[in-house]
């Protein structure tokens, strides 16, 4: 199922004949992902491990653990990235966004757009209540998304996340909510 199409992009799931091509996009962009996606890469270090990911996603997607979603070129249909809504909590109808683009698709504003249009359907369709972006301030670029769709600064989250080989960082809290 298409979570979101334009001309330029496709999001929706994974396939076992993306694992190829995810590992490919993965390896291409390990520097660049290796600080704030290491659990992602570590899990896509071969075409067998992407397979085995993906099918992973496939399952978390089918029982609303997480939704892993493919990023494609539409002219292609290849995958250039992720869009992840992880840390879902039922409950309380909360869910975060996790995304990675690959560095030649970076600054076209296509996260933005993925993260709006994402956002309607995580109101409508999973019937989430408040979206989170948690990122590091000198994370320019995912900073620029959460402003540009609308998502509040709440507060920094002391030493929540540790880059492999780094001391832990303080992130920041950007939320969303449905209004109805």
């Amino acid at each position: 199922m298409n979570i979101v199409t334009t001309e330029k992009f496709i999001v929706n799931d994974l396939q076992i004949a993306d694992a190829a091509n995810l590992f490919a996009m993965m390896s291409a962009n390990s520097q660049r992902f290796q600080r704030y996606f290491p659990k992602t890469l570590g899990q896509n270090l071969s075409k067998a491990d992407s397979t085995v990911y993906i099918l992973r996603k496939q399952k978390e997607n089918a029982t609303q653990i997480e939704f892993t979603w493919g990023i494609r070129d539409a002219s292609n249909h290849k995958v250039v990235g992720l869009l992840i809504l992880k840390e879902l909590h039922w409950d309380e109808c909360i869910g975060e966004f996790a995304y990675c683009i690959d560095k030649n698709y970076e600054g076209k504003g296509w996260i933005s757009q993925i993260v709006k249009e994402t956002s309607r359907y995580a109101f409508e369709t999973l019937k989430l209540k408040t979206l989170q972006i948690i990122a590091h301030h000198t994370n320019k670029g995912s900073v620029q998304v959460a402003k540009k769709c609308d998502f509040k600064w709440q507060k920094t989250l002391n030493a929540l996340h540790t880059p492999p080989g780094e001391k832990p960082l303080d992130m920041e809290l950007y939320e969303l909510y449905h209004e109805r």
